[in-house]
């Protein structure tokens, strides 16, 4: 019986552990997409507790908290102490037993504290005492745990408002670690939500720009993605419920920016137009600027206070069909290429039944550079084991998976890079039980390479931040 959490915890074969120890665990992180508060690493923030650093924010730990029937108050509320949140979340981690996030726990405990006991509410006390105690040294600082984990550099995820000042502090600083702003425009493209003309308003007082129209709009968004580019950044992210593909026209686009800024109601199929018009637009520019674009698509979001509309039978679209999906993605890729503004496009999904459809739909736009169509790293729920397995085994079948650029955090949390060593274990294993079954060569030179570079070295020239 192997002990939990060892230093070969998920490594099964010789090759496995040869792999990780030699070769995936002495790699930098690059980090393409977090959710770092930029001005934490600014500021250099200094932690008051293990629950500030633990807690706060993260909402994968208030989920479990509420299964297990802990009150609100005890997650988010102002009228608890922290060691009072940090008590009943001891008294929750028995019961993840096999959820992700009693694996992401004790690795947290063991990297950046050095404590292997399991976390309960035995040794909640003491935990959390050994934890504070530590947090006081300058090495527990948010650029501390940076420097600590190899991280080289961070993606945060940024509104085309944002100022970036902190970015811009951090550089001046001289911080060692790359802090590179990511442009997230999603404000801008849902249209469909109430507070839609209140922040087209926004945007066009920060970028000088007079918004009447959709394409004032596009030019202010211009001038702040021209401002993101000054500032170091490289990528883009969309969240997006799925694809779009509804045919416009320029006359149609404008009618419905106008009646959205005018606050009247959009049908489904008029916002389902602005939003394919809004991705393309985005996805111009940020070919023309030489970015990387990322798609996130398929979390349904708000699903406690928000109202969806229905598609009537009128619409003329499946918005629930996989297969739909994939013809709208399809599409949507298909428009970009042939007017030779694709850019490198790293798509994700959180539904695992469309990994197959991702990983064949890479294929028919890939060219001009290694793995240019990327099928991204397993997101938010499906980032456990079994869910970057089912990743990681469809674009084997069916892409490169040596041209794959791995892990990101996705992650507000200075203690969640151990999930860039959880992936790099399963890596390893992977590649390590297929050498052991004899389906394929204990080629040393070849793995070891496979495994630095999906670590590192794939993201390293993939992303053209140096």
């Amino acid at each position: 019986m192997k002990q939990f959490n060892d230093a070969n915890f998920l490594l099964d074969t010789e090759v496995a552990q040869e792999l990780f120890h030699n070769h995936a665990a002495k790699m930098p992180i690059i980090d393409y997409h977090c959710h770092l508060i930029p001005e934490m690493v600014a500021n250099d923030h200094k932690f008051k507790s293990i629950t500030e650093l633990w807690l706060g924010g993260d909402h994968y730990k208030w989920r479990a908290m509420r299964t297990n029937g802990v009150d609100e108050r005890f997650c988010t509320g102002k009228d608890t102490s922290d060691w009072e949140k940090f008590e009943k979340w001891a008294e929750t981690v028995p019961y993840t037993f096999r959820n992700p996030l009693y694996h992401w726990t004790h690795l947290e405990l063991k990297t950046a504290f050095g404590i292997e006991k399991q976390l309960s509410p035995k040794t909640a006390r003491e935990i959390f005492d050994e934890c504070n105690e530590k947090l006081k040294q300058p090495e527990f600082s948010a650029r501390g745990l940076m420097r600590h984990y190899n991280v080289e550099c961070v993606c945060t995820t940024d509104d085309p408002v944002d100022d970036l000042r902190y970015h811009k502090q951090t550089r001046e600083d001289g911080f060692e670690i790359k802090m590179i702003p990511a442009w997230r425009p999603d404000k801008a493209m849902n249209i469909e939500k109430p507070e839609f003309p209140a922040y087209v308003n926004q945007l066009g007082e920060v970028a000088g720009v007079t918004i009447t129209t959709f394409k004032d709009m596009l030019d202010a968004l211009k001038k702040r993605h021209d401002f993101f580019t000054e500032n170091g950044c490289r990528l883009s992210d969309h969240g997006i419920e799925e694809f779009y593909d509804e045919p416009y026209t320029e006359a149609q686009i404008e009618d419905i920016f106008a009646k959205a800024m005018s606050g009247k109601e959009l049908t489904v199929y008029e916002t389902r137009q602005y939003k394919h018009c809004f991705l393309k637009e985005m996805a111009v520019m940020d070919a023309e600027a030489d970015w990387t674009q990322q798609f996130h698509y398929g979390a349904i979001r708000d699903n406690n206070t928000a109202m969806y509309n229905q598609l009537g039978p009128d619409t003329g679209f499946d918005s629930i069909g996989e297969f739909t999906t994939a013809k709208a993605m399809s599409k949507f890729l298909n428009e970009l290429n042939m007017e030779g503004k694709l850019t490198r496009t790293i798509l994700y999904t959180l539904n695992p039944c469309a990994n197959e459809v991702i990983a064949t739909m890479l294929g028919n736009f890939q060219g001009g550079c290694p793995g240019k169509i990327q099928f991204g790293s397993g997101w938010w729920f499906n980032d456990q084991l079994d869910g970057m397995t089912r990743q990681m085994n469809a674009l084997s079948v069916l892409g490169l998976l040596s041209r794959f650029v791995g892990m990101l955090t996705d992650s507000r949390s200075f203690l969640s890079y151990p999930r860039h060593e959880y992936f790099r274990r399963l890596l390893c294993n992977i590649l390590g039980n297929d050498v052991e079954k004899g389906l394929l060569p204990n080629d040393h030179e070849i793995l070891s390479r496979m495994v630095e570079d999906i670590s590192y070295n794939n993201a390293r020239n993939y992303f053209k931040f140096y």
